[in-house]
């Protein structure tokens, strides 16, 4: 009795073998907030903040507020000359002074973030390639196996195969 299956087809690596062999799934997100430095995870506080609807709107009725109080108000409570508005614009470039270098940095730590991720993301589909790898090596098997039954009952394949498709229903 030969064993032609097995010559032909190495019998594939057990389900059991492949997941002794799996590393451990990552926590990209984790493992990014515990590599971060106070001041990058200050520099992301604030990125994410600024980047929103509700800052907007803060500047919005902050600006709405400020122009109308030194345009409406009596002009012995007016701060800020409605000719020049100089206060108003020395705030308002002094904020984005501050914001702008906090917000790129904010960004370039995401960043970092969306490549680690990115990567992860490769990972795990080239785990999953090796998974279907296996699917697939075990179906080539199976294939050999079920081959080498049909030769053994002295079955043409060809036959066989050509009566299926001449009469599907049969």
């Amino acid at each position: 009795m030969s064993n032609a299956p097995a010559a032909s087809s190495p019998k594939p690596i057990s389900l059991h073998e492949f997941r002794k062999q799996r590393k451990a799934h990552r926590n990209i997100y984790r493992e990014t907030i515990a590599n971060l430095g106070p001041m990058d995870k200050l520099a992301c506080w604030i990125t994410d903040r600024v980047g929103t609807m509700g800052f907007f709107l803060v500047v919005l009725v902050w600006t709405v507020l400020w122009l109308g109080w030194n345009l409406l108000a009596p002009e012995s409570l007016q701060f800020d000359p409605p000719t020049g508005f100089v206060f108003w614009l020395f705030i308002s470039n002094l904020i984005q002074l501050l914001l702008m270098p906090l917000i790129m940095v904010g960004q370039n730590v995401q960043g970092q973030h969306s490549e680690m991720r990115a990567e992860h993301d490769l990972a795990v589909n080239v785990k999953a390639e090796e998974e279907i790898e296996v699917i697939l090596q075990h179906l080539e098997y199976q294939s050999t196996i079920l081959i080498a039954m049909v030769e053994k009952l002295g079955v043409s394949l060809d036959h066989t195969l050509r009566e299926k498709t001449l009469h599907p229903k049969a």
